[in-house]
């Protein structure tokens, strides 16, 4: 599968730090036009938005990714440069190869060898692909999801190419997601000498119990699908940084990955009321971005299952832990959806990496995943 692992490199090798696509949708483009995919393209504002697909009629799978990438860091502390593929040691390094280029060049060659092959027929596939998925993910895949449903007329299956293995190849696939919730609570106070804290008012004496109390909380249990929600704090700031001076003002951001047993609107109540309690002048600024979602099992976790236990001798863990994906955005249509991809052991990293055999085996499973769901008997459900 020598052809994915090129196309990952030179996917790889575009700088398409997000928003950017730097090229990479229009490589891809090409290549499924002449596979015979109908191509759209449906921007907004500065993301790339690509639609392709193939067949008139049947059941609609849709492979879902992005070609925009975090940034890299420092290149100096790369052991090659993020934005030159490398092959070492029996991995490809380079930012974007493990989320998720090598995914998205895996899509590309299964549909290309599936045409020309004429394996595909009675069903109709479709690859959405974004350069909004590493941002704020509002002008991508959110944005163009009620144009998809449309222009298909309903999907039936949908999956996401994100790394979702943690060990080896299949070893787990996601099949749901939980909901995020980020707060950035800001206690107002009164600078002051530390000599003469009764002239002060410090904004941490009273942000410190918040903190304290909300660290210590059990939001819930989760349930049979979900682990249970947890908080966690992502910085604290005050406004000086004297030892001898006391803030004006101090501020703690936080964020919430949590269940189905818990909603947004909860969450934040009780979390107001624990600020109210230690420092009601504090205000707080809220963030929702994602709902919590879950597939039933169906055809396609069937045929994803099916595949990696043939290919690999394991049955994957069915998992709705890790962050969120742009599966969010299409569960809500109606659709089954799945994540399965590389390893994820080194995404957002230095020295991001897959072993030189993912893209292959990658799209050698998206291919028999494809063939399972386009057998004549088999129907969406």
């Amino acid at each position: 599968m020598a052809a994915t692992l090129e196309l990952a490199e030179a996917l790889i090798a575009r700088a398409s730090v997000t928003p950017a696509d730097a090229g990479c949708q229009a490589l891809l483009a090409d290549r499924l036009a002449t596979a015979g995919y109908r191509i759209e393209w449906l921007p907004r504002g500065e993301v790339s938005n690509l639609l392709a697909v193939r067949g008139d009629s049947g059941p609609v799978l849709l492979f879902v990714g992005h070609t925009d990438v975090v940034p890299s860091g420092p290149s100096a502390a790369w052991q090659s440069p993020p934005f030159e593929p490398t092959r070492r040691d029996g991995r490809l390094y380079g930012r974007g190869s493990a989320d998720m280029k090598t995914s998205v060049a895996a899509f590309v060659t299964a549909c290309e060898r599936l045409a020309k092959a004429g394996a595909d027929s009675g069903m109709r596939i479709a690859l959405a692909l974004t350069s909004d998925e590493e941002g704020p993910a509002e002008h991508g895949i959110q944005a163009i999801a009620p144009d998809l449903a449309a222009r298909l007329g309903g999907i039936d299956w949908c999956l996401v190419g994100e790394p979702s293995s943690e060990a080896r190849l299949g070893d787990t696939i996601r099949v749901g997601r939980r909901g995020s919730l980020s707060g950035e609570i800001v206690v107002p106070g009164r600078q002051g000498h530390v000599a003469y804290p009764d002239q002060a008012d410090n904004p941490l004496h009273r942000l410190a119990p918040v903190l304290a109390e909300l660290t210590a909380s059990t939001w819930d249990a989760g349930t049979d699908a979900f682990p249970p929600t947890t908080l966690q704090l992502t910085g604290i700031d005050a406004d000086t940084d004297a030892v001898n001076v006391t803030p004006g003002r101090a501020t703690a951001r936080f964020n919430l990955r949590y269940s189905p047993a818990s909603t947004a609107a909860g969450l934040r109540a009780g979390i107001e009321a624990v600020v109210s309690a230690h420092a009601p002048q504090a205000r707080i600024a809220w963030r929702h971005s994602a709902n919590p979602y879950a597939s039933e099992a169906g055809a396609l976790r069937e045929a994803v299952t099916a595949t990696i236990r043939e290919q690999t001798g394991q049955t994957p863990a069915a998992s709705t832990a890790g962050g969120t994906s742009d599966g969010r955005f299409i569960a809500p249509l109606g659709a089954e959806v799945v994540e399965f991809g590389p390893v994820n052991a080194s995404i957002h990293q230095i020295d991001e990496h897959v072993d030189l055999a993912t893209p292959g085996q990658l799209s050698e499973a998206y291919e028999a995943i494809i063939r399972r769901l386009a057998r004549p008997s088999r129907q969406p459900g």
